[in-house]
């Protein structure tokens, strides 16, 4: 049986490939709301960022989510979406390294 094929999405801000699950997901949704999609599977239109802080500033800094997400960011939005991405790093980290030891044992 042939392996299956690992879904790659490139990070907005350092442009590295990387697998789907190992990067976090920021979504703006049909009503034009944008927010941290942990799960990955919400409707509207995505962008995909390491699970870095560092990456989160480069795109804040070189408005990498308004060209992703094809709609114009405020500052408070970045700021509001700063503050979710600082509290759901630590639950991210800890889900990768869950799926990682998942995976190692089969």
């Amino acid at each position: 049986m042939r392996p299956r094929k690992i879904p790659q999405r490139k990070c907005v801000a350092c442009q590295q490939m990387m697998a789907k699950k190992e990067l976090i997901r920021v979504v703006r949704s049909p009503q034009g709301e944008i927010q941290i999609d942990l799960s990955g599977k919400k409707p509207g239109r995505g962008a995909y960022l390491c699970g870095k802080v560092s990456c989160f500033k480069l795109a804040k800094k070189s408005k990498a989510f308004e060209r992703a997400l094809k709609v114009p960011v405020s500052a408070d939005i970045y700021d509001r979406l700063e503050a979710d991405f600082v509290k759901v790093e630590d639950e991210f980290q800890a889900n990768k390294e869950m799926t990682d030891d998942d995976e190692d044992g089969e």
